[in-house]
């Protein structure tokens, strides 16, 4: 549970909210506390933002979900923390690009947009949210490499195994039988070329160092 007055721990935990106007503890800002259960949704993809969810205690998982089931977490937002996700939609009124939802019970404030507008007129709170949109730019960086690159140059090395050294194949169909886009194959494949294990042509592949490829998908050392 909070202490009564609450503005304390949260000007500990954003320090750039203590020369905001109106102040977080007026009553003309109308931000109360609000204790929010574990596992649920506080905001979905595709929908209005409705505004920007500062953690006083717990814990927000932001994710993206695929037509087919499948869930990739971008990021957790955790006390002193804020949300790239929500910002990105104020800042540019778009709806939102991913949901978020509390892994743990929870205690959050509600910036609504128009406050949250106001608030950016001050720089440190802006200089803190544009702080944020470099540090979670890092972060989903290191994720997008990840998810991209790590085990699917793997996959892509087993799908130009086996047909021989001459392959009459397009980036395009390599893509669709991976079940990824043609522009991650290329670049994959541009490395590959500079590793010196296949030369590239139009919609022709040469394998040069098959025993590379094959240590690559066994993952040893070549």
């Amino acid at each position: 549970m909070l202490p009564v007055d609450w503005l304390p721990l949260l000007t500990d935990l954003y320090p750039a909210l203590a020369q905001v106007q109106p102040a977080a503890g007026a009553p003309e800002s109308g931000l109360t506390p609000f204790e929010v259960p574990a596992h649920t949704v506080l905001f979905s993809e595709h929908t209005p933002c409705q505004g920007f969810p500062l953690v006083l205690q717990g814990e927000i998982k932001v994710s993206r979900h695929s037509g087919d089931g499948r869930t990739l977490e971008l990021y957790r937002v955790v006390p002193g923390e804020l949300c790239l996700v929500s910002s990105a939609s104020l800042f540019r009124v778009q709806p939102l690009s991913a949901c978020g939802s509390t892994t743990k019970p929870s205690t959050l404030l509600l910036i609504g947009p128009a406050l949250f507008k106001r608030w950016l007129d001050t720089p440190a709170f802006r200089n803190e949210v544009l702080g944020l949109f470099a540090d979670r730019m890092a972060d989903l960086t290191a994720l997008v490499d990840a998810v991209a690159f790590q085990k699917l140059d793997r996959r892509l090395a087993a799908a130009l195994l086996g047909r021989g050294q001459q392959l009459l194949v397009t980036h395009q169909t390599l893509a669709d039988e991976l079940g990824t886009v043609r522009e991650i194959v290329t670049r994959l494949l541009r490395r590959f070329e500079r590793e010196g294990w296949v030369s590239l042509g139009r919609e022709h592949i040469q394998i040069i160092n098959g025993a590379a490829l094959r240590a690559l998908v066994s993952n040893e050392p070549a």
